[in-house]
């Protein structure tokens, strides 16, 4: 995806034609964590190499920094990419750790509208995105980043 204020690739995806929406038909999980990385490059070796991830995408940004990245393992698969790149994502996680979720809903202003009525803190709200995809994203009472959207990754291979 491309970050709505920057242009550049974050957390969501920018993936393979972003064909993955709602739903977890075709092998697509409904809750993919997403993660960031002082060195995404490193943390992607490791997680293939030695732990047996597969690489599904993988996007940089002109500083070379992993703007998105999706590994699959199994039937489920993980978001991440470098810390510090300045995306919605990137600022809502500043103090928050390194991880967030990100949970596949088909009603995205629905689930934004019974979130927001029961007080969650909302950092972006529902927004249409450039390869199809809408999401919005919120804080929990303990400071931990929620995203909620329509894009689901394929982890078939």
């Amino acid at each position: 995806m491309r970050d709505s204020l920057t242009g550049a690739c974050n957390h969501f995806s920018c993936s393979k034609g972003a064909t993955g929406m709602a739903g977890t038909s075709g092998g697509r999980p409904s809750i993919c964590p997403t993660l960031l990385y002082a060195d995404a490059k490193a943390a992607i070796r490791q997680l293939t190499e030695a732990f047996g991830f597969t690489e599904l995408s993988v996007f940089g940004g002109e500083d070379g920094a992993v703007t998105h990245a999706e590994l699959a393992f199994g039937n489920g698969a993980v978001m991440l990419g470098t810390k510090g790149t300045g995306g919605v994502f990137d600022r809502a996680m500043t103090g928050a750790g390194t991880t967030g979720v990100y949970v596949v809903v088909d009603d995205v202003d629905a689930h934004h509208r019974h979130a927001a009525e029961q007080g969650a803190e909302i950092l972006m709200p529902p927004t249409d995105q450039d390869y199809g995809s809408r999401d919005y994203m919120a804080r929990d009472l303990e400071g931990n980043v929620w995203s909620f959207g329509t894009y689901a990754p394929e982890t078939a291979v």
